[in-house]
């Protein structure tokens, strides 16, 4: 069974999505998101100081990383 991300994460919420977003939607971590945007593991787009990450590409990047259980 896989993850319907296009319905998990809510077209309200925007285009680009802050990492305070992501958190509060409960999609991963302030902390965790930094770690990957600083290893560059997820395309940003920096507004001023603040980064951004592209709903498409946010879900993307969960796509990509979804390990499938097996008993």
């Amino acid at each position: 069974m896989t993850s319907n991300f296009e319905k998990l994460i809510p077209r309200e919420a925007g285009v680009l999505l802050s990492i305070k977003t992501i958190n509060d939607l409960g999609i991963i971590k302030k902390d965790m998101m930094r770690k990957i945007i600083l290893n560059k593991g997820i395309t940003v787009v920096k507004l001023g100081s603040k980064n951004f990450i592209d709903r498409g590409t946010l879900i993307e990047y969960l796509e990509s990383n979804v390990i499938s259980a097996t008993n």
